[in-house]
């Protein structure tokens, strides 16, 4: 195993829940990622979905005690490039291409890429990527696909996104391949709007104890 998976290992197993975050504002980043950890969600992913993004991860990277932020929604080398000179930690990507693969090498960050079929996970395989985004989780197959996948493809270890709630967690946290999973639902937009980040680190509380 190489140290860059093992880094990537490290990082996703502080906790049961990554959280996905879609910042609007760069104000409410420090805070956010505050209350996050403060619930015991330190690793924190922040999508570059937004033009406040970049500006998010360089200040939860430089201000929050306890943080490892991370890049999601990283599609090219540029916004590779980017999101590390701004402080990530680890990229996320949606799904995978030669270029972001290029880009991953040169790099000391490890990359968390995306695949949804059995084809897309031997390809990683292939290229020495044993770590994968399961992404759009629900919408690809759920945690029954998922499962069914752990035997033949027994070297993939997974991190399913999309559409996971605390009502479906444990569904695929229960599967061997899973690491953990990643979501939104710890930082509604309603919540980081008003400023509530008690209600955030309750619920980043609740999902921490998923663990269990």
């Amino acid at each position: 195993m190489s140290s860059k998976t093992d880094a990537l290992l490290s990082i996703l197993k502080l906790q049961p829940v990554v959280p996905v975050l879609i910042i609007e504002d760069a104000k409410t980043a420090v805070p956010l990622a505050r209350a996050l950890v403060a619930g015991g969600l330190k690793a924190i992913e922040i999508t570059l979905r937004t033009p406040a993004a970049l500006e998010a991860i360089r200040a939860v990277a430089d201000e929050v005690e306890g943080a490892v932020a991370g890049a999601g929604t990283v599609l090219n080398a540029r916004q590779w490039d980017e999101a590390v000179a701004a402080g990530s930690k680890f990229i996320v990507s949606p799904g995978t291409t030669e270029t972001l693969l290029d880009a991953a090498a040169g790099s000391e960050v490890p990359i968390l890429p995306g695949a949804a079929t059995a084809s897309e996970v031997m390809t990683l395989l292939d290229a020495g990527q044993t770590v994968m985004k399961f992404f759009p989780a629900e919408q690809a197959g759920g945690a029954a696909y998922l499962k069914s996948l752990s035997s033949p493809l027994a070297g993939a270890t997974f991190c399913p996104t999309g559409g996971i709630s605390l009502k479906n967690a444990k569904d695929y946290l229960s599967l061997p391949n899973v690491v953990c999973v990643g979501g939104s639902w710890v930082a509604p937009k309603d919540l980081v709007e008003a400023g509530d980040w008690a209600a955030i680190t309750k619920l980043a509380s609740e999902a921490f104890a998923l663990r269990g």
